[in-house]
């Protein structure tokens, strides 16, 4: 394997892992407010994408998610005695989920994604530039 395609395995890696990280920021916005059906039930909680690096062909370094964990912090907590999750005190505990943290974290993922786009795009153009000289 050349080292131009060993590049773009390596930006391939990280566009695969920043599109599960953006998978998992989609699940925790879109169950930002799921709560139990009752106060016994735990609400959704927060997930965090874990990397971790891995050998491709070649020697080249790339990276892929290697699972979720859940976030330990603590429950939001809101007062509404009507809610069937409501708690004896009227408290309902909601999804440790901050919407504008998984917003950011989203639009970081996006940008690593295009970064690792830009780069197999260099590669690309490096190997067509250097048929185009041998071609001569």
């Amino acid at each position: 394997m050349s080292d131009l395609d060993a590049t773009m395995a390596a930006a391939a890696s990280g566009m695969r892992a920043q599109t599960q990280r953006m998978r998992i920021a989609s699940e925790n916005v879109a169950n930002a407010n799921s709560t139990g059906i009752d106060p016994s039930v735990e609400p959704y909680r927060r997930q965090i994408p874990i990397f971790e690096t891995n050998e491709l062909d070649a020697g080249a370094v790339g990276v892929r998610v290697r699972g979720a964990v859940s976030d330990r912090t603590e429950f939001r907590r809101e007062f509404n005695p009507s809610h069937p999750a409501a708690d004896e005190t009227g408290y309902v505990r909601l999804p440790n989920v901050d919407t504008l943290v998984e917003m950011m974290d989203l639009r970081d993922a996006s940008r690593a994604y295009e970064a690792n786009l830009n780069m197999i795009e260099a590669a690309r153009a490096m190997a067509s530039r250097t048929l185009d000289l041998l071609r001569r």
